[in-house]
């Protein structure tokens, strides 16, 4: 691989690092177009499955930070991605079927619907002592497979996904949601980057580099997520925003695979 093409992979691991530290997701909605427009992966089903392998090796390292700060809720996360894994060997098989360009407009789509979704709650403080019980396992379960399908459909870690579903099954605060999502971002990114691997589709080069250039940006942004958490909605509206902003450039660059 050219020095160029390398450096650009290190410094795009490096903005997906720091998007997985700051608000656990956002890191494949940044990977995959990073992966087509700016280091040149020409076919989009090798960049997503690229970018699962990157994705979940840094969610994996961005998770023992936030471990660290006691801020994830293992058992509630645990049962979420148990859930999730499953739902994301189904959605990745049949992801693979679709065309790249639409898959990618499709994508885009959905991350506007969550980002509204995500504007609406945002000044809620959530349950800081929520916990795994009857009541909320099984909207875990529910929620986990539904986000799991369409992780794998889309070759997402799906953080932006799993952090509104997690608040909306156990009412946690966004900060708990950011980092508890790391622990189903890992399993999710692993499912699919295996899925993907199988048939071919996954750029081991790249995938490195990625991963290298993830470990200085996670832990910036682990230490900027733990500042902006004090601030009731900064997360939630800066997660939002950063979701909106890559849509709507997606949507530009795939406009014509519906024409």
């Amino acid at each position: 691989m050219d020095l160029l093409p390398s450096l650009l992979a290190v410094g795009s691991g490096s903005l997906v690092g720091f998007s997985l530290g700051l608000v656990g997701g956002g890191g494949s909605v940044l990977a995959v177009p990073l992966l087509v427009y700016l280091v040149g992966i020409t076919n989009p089903h090798v960049a997503i499955g690229t970018s699962a392998v990157a994705v979940a090796a840094n969610a994996l390292l961005n998770l023992a930070n936030h471990a660290r700060s006691g801020a994830v809720k293992w058992r509630c996360a645990a049962v979420f991605t148990v859930a999730g894994v499953l739902g994301a060997l189904v959605g990745a098989w049949f992801g693979r079927q679709v065309d790249g360009e639409k898959l990618l407009a499709l994508f885009a789509v959905l991350m506007m619907v969550v980002a509204a979704l995500m504007l609406r709650g945002r000044k809620g403080e959530g349950l800081v002592e929520v916990r795994l019980g009857r009541d909320n396992l099984p909207k875990l379960v529910g929620f986990g497979l539904a986000t799991g399908l369409l992780s794998g459909f889309f070759g997402i870690g799906g953080g932006f996904l799993i952090v509104p579903g997690l608040i909306a099954a156990t009412g946690m605060p966004i900060l708990n949601a950011m980092a508890s999502s790391l622990l189903a971002v890992t399993g999710f990114g692993v499912t699919t980057a295996s899925s993907y691997a199988f048939a071919g589709l996954v750029n081991w080069g790249v995938a490195g580099l990625f991963v290298a250039g993830g470990l200085g940006g996670g832990l910036l942004g682990a230490r900027a997520a733990r500042s902006l958490g004090r601030r009731r909605g900064a997360l939630n509206l800066l997660f939002a925003g950063l979701i909106f902003a890559v849509a709507i450039y997606m949507l530009v660059r795939t406009a014509t695979a519906f024409l």
